[in-house]
């Protein structure tokens, strides 16, 4: 599917194609965009769009409103047992686990609270930028569950075990500032300028080889779920694909003749 095959058919994201830069905005404003079953079913769909889609180079997520997500939606779990649980929790890390396997780069533009669910949608980026407004948080030993849309596993990777562990433990919510100090977001930005500082980054990735990035970060993200020595060779096999693109001709060939590189 296409991106104006799929434009259109959505109710609680809305999605804009600009300059190459696919900008996906969770739309459920007065819901402070909360994950229900129906945004996650959106959320898999746009994925398998950006993978499809070869005018789709980059990806930016956002929300509306005063939430990036504020996790998942309560009104719809209230009643869940058990394997209803379950299943929500492996549909959600399913739709995740898509967006992180996108092979093109992606942004998560926090603009307000990322909490829950919110924050396991960022934590599910390749590079986080926030707005002064943002808030991070896993809150959900406070209703008396834990983390379970990927929580407990990419926030430690991305910060360290005690750091997450706290984080979780007492369900806190950490502001930008502080979210930055914790190495859980990239940068922070006045409010006003999330998008076009998220645009410019972007902008700045799309410019060097496309081949170099989508391998780099398979390998970032693939070695990072093995020992030393395997996700060396794994290094190696990556880069010897790079060496079979014309993407490596192109940049070398400016690079000896002092010229800037021009990828496609």
């Amino acid at each position: 599917m296409k991106f104006e095959e799929l434009n259109g058919t959505l109710e609680n994201i809305k999605i804009e194609l600009e300059q190459n830069i696919l900008t996906v905005t969770m739309n459920r404003p007065k819901a402070l965009n909360a994950l229900n079953n129906q945004t996650l079913d959106e959320l898999q769909k746009i994925t398998d769009m950006i993978n499809e889609d070869s005018d789709v180079y980059g990806v930016i997520i956002t929300g509306e409103g005063r939430g990036f997500v504020a996790g998942a939606d309560i009104v719809q779990m209230r009643p869940y047992k058990s394997e209803q649980g379950r299943d929500y929790a492996g549909y959600a890390q399913a739709t995740f686990n898509r967006i992180e396997a996108i092979t093109k780069p992606v942004i998560a533009a926090v603009n307000g609270f990322a909490l829950g669910g919110g924050c396991e949608l960022a934590l599910s980026c390749d590079i986080r930028i926030a707005s002064e407004k943002a808030v991070f948080g896993q809150p959900e030993v406070t209703l008396g569950i834990m983390p379970c849309f990927g929580g407990t596993q990419r926030l430690p990777r991305l910060i360290g075990a005690g750091l997450a562990k706290e984080m979780i433990f007492t369900g806190r919510q950490v502001k930008a500032e502080e979210a930055k100090a914790l190495g859980l977001v990239n940068k922070v930005v006045p409010a006003e300028e999330l998008l076009s500082s998220a645009k410019e980054m972007m902008k700045d990735i799309l410019k060097v080889s496309p081949i170099g990035v989508k391998y780099a970060k398979l390998s970032i993200n693939k070695g990072g779920d093995m020992d030393l020595m395997n996700a060396l060779e794994l290094e190696k096999d990556l880069v010897g694909l790079c060496f079979a693109t014309e993407d490596k001709e192109i940049g070398m060939e400016a690079f000896l003749s002092k010229q800037k590189p021009a990828f496609r």
